[in-house]
């Protein structure tokens, strides 16, 4: 399987024929990010996450587009006659299959991030049962390889390294950096090899563009 990082939360994956893209949103700019892709997964309905642009264009340039999401996202995916039929709704738990991908949802709400706010709804993926994309939360399944949250309104380097820690992982590439200046960059990659160094593992920011073979 390769892994290609875009712009802030946005990975594109391919397993052999087929091309999937989690999580295109407003911090992603790059046009080739949806190029080939039989489906877009979109965790939850906040702009760094869900573009409603990037989803039409996509299912323009593919009538076939399959666009798997959440219950929250679907909602307002509603007023978009061009986007709507191609949405399928998951919830936790369940799976679906998509070319030579097993997805699975796991996780229901995004994390905790103001007090005069319920939480949305969120899924994360899992991704043939090697990658993890939580989303907006920190949910904890087995996965050999961890796409975790490197910075958010919501989340605390505390928590981040806790997140990091919770459960033995094979790689742990940090997405979900498009708010970061080029100094709070240097912050997180910093925190990232102190945890790669103390735990001997690959654990590191992806840049945007690089590609990662798993």
């Amino acid at each position: 399987m390769d892994l290609t990082k875009y712009g802030h939360a946005c990975v594109q994956l391919t397993e052999g024929a087929t091309t999937i893209v989690i999580d295109p949103g407003a911090l992603t700019p790059e046009p080739e990010a949806c190029h080939g892709a039989e489906a877009v997964l979109i965790t939850h309905e906040h702009f760094d996450h869900l573009d409603q642009g990037i989803l039409e264009a996509a299912v323009a340039a593919r009538p076939d587009l399959r666009i798997v999401t959440c219950a929250g996202v679907a909602q307002k995916l509603e007023a978009s006659k061009r986007v709507r039929e191609h949405v399928e709704v998951m919830e936790d738990g369940q799976t679906v299959s998509i070319g030579d991908f097993e997805i699975a949802a796991v996780g229901s709400l995004h994390a905790y991030s103001h007090p005069d706010a319920s939480p949305v709804n969120n899924i994360g993926f899992l991704i043939n049962d090697t990658v993890l994309h939580p989303g907006d939360a920190l949910t904890d399944v087995p996965a050999p390889v961890l796409l975790a949250p490197g910075q958010a309104p919501w989340l605390t380097v505390p928590a981040l390294v806790e997140y990091i820690r919770t459960r033995q992982r094979d790689h742990v590439y940090a997405i979900h950096d498009g708010l970061l200046n080029h100094w709070g960059l240097q912050v997180l990659d910093s925190v990232l090899d102190i945890e790669a160094r103390r735990a001997g593992l690959d654990i590191r920011r992806l840049l945007v563009g690089e590609t990662v073979h798993l």
